[in-house]
């Protein structure tokens, strides 16, 4: 054999190998791709508590109703650094409660508003949350008239009673805590 020849057949031993390790390569890159979306959507149900780290809704509902404006800030903080859908509606309904926890006129009408914005919009995008009109509910009992916002409150006390059976216990516990003071939210109707 001579020289030319083994490094001929070397020359393309060296093809073959680097033409099977990039092909190699390229279908790891395509199994790594499926891999990653396999898991982002297999386990996403299992993801989804660590998004809402922080985050509870038994929790929630005790800051809402304590009147605490420390209570309110603390679960204001647990919902923004928090990732979920509800985000919105959740964070809107604390800022609409702190509102009636603040001082002066100019800082409630503004923290109202920008809740009422943040809540209402995901209201509008998700009608048929019983969980929303729950949230409606409370803060349009508790709102004074001047910032007009009362005029569902009949409505969503028949929406809340009509699906209360279908929502999680700690949101029927919070409605069920809520009813023994409200007045057109009552417990028998549950």
């Amino acid at each position: 054999m001579h020289n030319s020849q083994i490094l001929k057949v070397g020359e393309d031993s060296y093809f073959f190998i680097f033409g099977m390790l990039f092909d190699f390569i390229a279908g790891m890159k395509y199994k790594l791709i499926v891999s990653v979306l396999c898991m982002v959507t297999g386990f996403w149900g299992q993801a989804k508590p660590l998004l809402m780290q922080g985050f509870d809704k038994e929790t929630f509902y005790l800051a809402m109703a304590s009147g605490n404006m420390e209570r309110v800030n603390e679960e204001l903080e647990i919902v923004r650094a928090a990732s979920f859908t509800e985000k919105d509606a959740f964070e809107g309904a604390l800022l609409m409660r702190k509102s009636g926890l603040l001082k002066k006129p100019e800082e409630k009408l503004k923290a109202f508003k920008a809740g009422r914005i943040k809540f209402d919009t995901a209201l509008r995008d998700d009608q048929n949350n019983t969980e929303y009109r729950f949230l409606r509910l409370t803060i349009q009992e508790h709102a004074p008239r001047v910032v007009k916002y009362y005029k569902e409150q009949e409505k969503d006390s028949q929406f809340i009673q009509k699906n209360y059976k279908n929502l999680a216990p700690a949101v029927q516990k919070a409605i069920l805590d809520y009813s023994k003071t409200s007045k057109v939210l009552r417990q028998e109707d549950l």
